[in-house]
């Protein structure tokens, strides 16, 4: 019985150590602006689903969840604190609905089976990626108005980044997943 407790007690250590270098981790990839056209690329959204393939989605969205707690209280750990804001007023501003979709992402990309050919992969890691932008469009939409250009102001720029994180996202995935047994 002894022995069921300390195992229990190294795996919730091992849990909360992987969920706050998750979220670190997330909070250096906010932080590095890579030189992209049209616009600055982050390797945010890449950790987002690098994180649901590599933890899966239970420990993957208590990383995320952590990560975005800390920015709510004021930590500044999202791309553009503390120049732009700090805190829970940064955090209900244009960029929301995307932070948000941080969440629906890497539960899609931990919960969907990615152990299948290549092609499939990709377009399930698409369908996690997507739910970033459409969740930001539409809290973008309704903070600056319908009639803004909001393809164009909070999607088109990113299309072509976000093509290249998700091929080599493809190309690594069978090789993440791998992880999960160690966590």
């Amino acid at each position: 019985m002894e022995n069921i407790k300390v195992l229990s007690n190294q795996k919730v250590i091992k849990y909360l150590l992987t969920i706050f270098l998750g979220s670190l981790l997330l909070t250096i990839s906010a932080k590095i602006k890579i030189p992209f056209y049209p616009v600055p690329m982050t390797m945010q959204t890449f950790v987002v689903v690098l994180m649901g393939v590599t933890f899966g989605w239970k420990i993957g969205v208590a990383t995320i969840s952590l990560y975005l707690l800390q920015g709510i209280i004021g930590f500044p750990v999202f791309a553009g604190t503390p120049e732009k804001g700090l805190g829970l007023i940064y955090f209900i501003g244009p960029t929301m609905g995307y932070l948000i979709g941080f969440l629906f992402a890497t539960f899609l990309a931990g919960y969907l089976n990615l152990k299948t050919n290549i092609f499939l992969i990709f377009l399930k890691l698409i369908l996690s990626v997507s739910i970033i932008y459409i969740l930001g469009i539409l809290w973008l939409g309704h903070l600056i108005g319908w009639d803004k250009p909001l393809l164009e102001l909070g999607l088109i720029p990113f299309l072509l980044a976000e093509l290249f994180k998700i091929s080599l996202l493809t190309i690594l995935t069978k090789k993440l997943i791998k992880f999960r047994k160690f966590i």
